[in-house]
């Protein structure tokens, strides 16, 4: 439960970066930071598998970029479902997809898988 908050508050780390750094990628008020962060995580977690089967080839040819696409989409249909959450384009989504792909990113390097800060102490003798 504790990993599931934290990823959660990543995400709306992402998302707030994103609309503060992306021009047309705009998210207002905090109930739809919490709301859209839910929603990345359920749509990453259930519609995002099944989209990267379904392009597998179209990814493969163009070499691991279709996922940026497939990202923007993602962020693209969290916007859609609330109205609070703008996305003014596809450079828009790819650009905000990438910012929160980012922050998710470099935030996994110090949690840990269930949500705990993990610290390593390298001791050199």
């Amino acid at each position: 439960m504790q990993g599931f908050v934290i990823r959660t508050l990543i995400t709306m780390l992402g998302l707030y970066l994103a609309s503060r750094i992306v021009p047309g990628v705009s998210i207002e008020g905090t109930a739809t930071f919490i709301l859209a962060a839910l929603l990345l995580g359920l749509v990453n977690a259930l519609v995002r598998p099944i989209a990267f089967v379904l392009t597998l080839p179209l990814t493969i040819v163009t070499l691991g970029l279709f996922v940026f696409v497939l990202n923007a989409a993602m962020l693209g249909l969290v916007a859609a479902f609330l109205g609070d959450f703008t996305v003014s384009g596809f450079w828009a989504a790819v650009f905000g997809a990438i910012v929160v792909g980012i922050t998710g990113t470099v935030a996994s390097w110090y949690i840990g898988p269930d949500g705990r800060y993990e610290v390593f102490v390298v001791r050199r003798r």
